[in-house]
């Protein structure tokens, strides 16, 4: 198998353990039984403590996980279960609006966890961000050199104006 295929499923089956991408060892996300709040159960920790790769890049590195993963799964949900409640049972509307509406909402609630976690892994297998290109995982991304350093390029002073004649 491609070894670009092959890193794909890994990070796909890491996502789908919360574990991190590049290592898969260290979990995404607080433990189930030590949240406290819902914030804790929605927010990744900062980075992953065996091999530092951080979860999130910047402020608002999440927003397309939630639009795009996370509705976006649900919207598909919740249209499968209407045509098949359409199709089959020709429910009320009242009862079908119910029928389909809860089911989308526990799942958007589930699986956020997952979607973030995803997001991570697709962002990650496009644009690895490794500390000093250092990985600690057993086959990451860690298959790119580091930069070389830049010269040192010496400063250029600015051209000292020559005195002019007064007339």
């Amino acid at each position: 198998m491609n070894h670009d295929i092959r890193r794909a499923f890994q990070y796909f089956f890491r996502a789908c353990l919360l574990k991190c991408p590049e290592c898969g060892t260290k979990p995404i996300f607080m433990s189930i039984f030590r949240v406290r709040r819902l914030r804790d159960y929605f927010t990744p920790l900062d980075g992953c403590p065996r091999c530092g790769y951080a979860y999130e890049r910047e402020l608002g590195y999440f927003l397309l996980s939630i639009w795009a993963i996370n509705y976006g799964g649900g919207s598909i949900l919740g249209i499968m279960i209407y045509c098949y409640l359409e199709y089959f049972y020709h429910l009320s509307l009242p009862l079908l609006l119910v029928c389909v509406i809860s089911p989308v909402v526990l799942f958007n609630f589930f699986f956020a966890r997952h979607s973030k976690a995803f997001f991570i892994a697709l962002d990650h297998y496009f644009d690895p961000h490794v500390k000093n290109g250092e990985g600690g995982g057993d086959g990451g991304s860690n298959t790119k050199e580091p930069p070389a350093p830049a010269t040192p390029v010496a400063p250029q002073r600015a051209p000292t104006p020559e005195p002019g004649v007064l007339v």
